[in-house]
């Protein structure tokens, strides 16, 4: 899978307050004990109970709770301390990080001595640069064996952030990465259309999209827009039924007579018509 990549800028109104300076939820007992801690550094704080072996049996919707509730008592501190965009960048550097299945098996290892663990976070943090609760954070889940959520978590840390800071997230798929003033267009598209306050721009490469791009937003990256040559000529392919395209296939279409335009067009992607298709304006 590619691997995501989080664009260097922001798009906000002038007139936007920071999102930093957003006003905390109310605080739960979890969220309050974790501050504390956090003021303490304190890395053996447990927000839930430690991982026994049932926990490998237990419903999905449990899992996802308990991500919530990591991910909501980290919201609180960070909301509290001001710390909203340090936060959410930190725990996107903690996504790429645990992308890497081998790093939470590593942590929810029980047989692991705590000491090696805690030298593996204090790496991941020095190397990081991440803020102390960020720290005092990853130590909670590798006490209570919670490693393996953390692509939930950081899912969750970001619907929270979202919804705090009136932000929206827009994943930006092409076969080469985009110029800035290209992101910056498609950041203000979705502004647009979505009427959020702020936008933040994540991209990803796949080269099977041949050419163009796809913009993916909404919770969970329900709303697509593809742009990309990929669906063009799949649809060119609905239409001479022909087998899925793949790269390998693609002669078959130059076969047919179709060719890639010269230029690109106002949105960026190439436009792909038969060469010997003839339009005829009369009767």
């Amino acid at each position: 899978m590619a691997a995501l990549r989080l664009a260097s800028f922001t798009l906000r109104p002038a007139t936007a307050a920071s999102p930093s300076s957003a006003a905390a939820a109310p605080r739960s007992a979890a969220g309050a004990t974790f501050a504390r801690a956090a003021a303490r550094g304190l890395p053996s704080l447990r927000l839930a109970p430690p991982r026994r072996r049932g926990d490998l049996a237990r419903p999905r919707a449990a899992a996802d709770a308990a991500a919530e509730s990591y991910a909501s008592a980290l919201s609180e501190v960070a909301s509290e301390n001001g710390t909203l965009d340090k936060t959410v960048s930190d725990m996107e550097k903690l996504e790429k990080i645990f992308a890497e299945e081998a790093i939470a098996e590593f942590f929810d290892n029980p047989t692991v001595p705590r000491e090696e663990k805690s030298k593996l976070i204090d790496e991941i943090a020095k190397s990081s640069k991440l803020e102390p609760h960020v720290v005092n954070f990853l130590n909670v889940v590798v006490d209570n064996f919670r490693a393996g959520l953390m692509p939930q978590i950081v899912a969750e840390f970001e619907n929270s952030y979202n919804a705090l800071t009136g932000t929206e997230v827009a994943t930006v798929t092409s076969v080469v990465q985009l110029e800035s003033q290209d992101l910056a267009q498609i950041a203000q598209h979705v502004q647009k259309i979505t009427g959020a306050k702020n936008v933040r721009i994540k991209t990803q490469i796949n080269p099977e999209l041949i050419a163009g791009f796809t913009v993916q937003y909404g919770r969970d990256g329900s709303s697509l827009i593809d742009m990309s040559v990929k669906k063009q000529i799949e649809e060119i392919a609905s239409e001479f039924e022909l087998p899925a395209v793949t790269l390998d296939n693609l002669a078959i279409l130059t076969a047919l007579g179709c060719e890639s335009s010269a230029g690109k067009n106002q949105v960026g992607m190439l436009v792909i018509f038969p060469s010997d298709l003839q339009i005829n304006s009369g009767g």
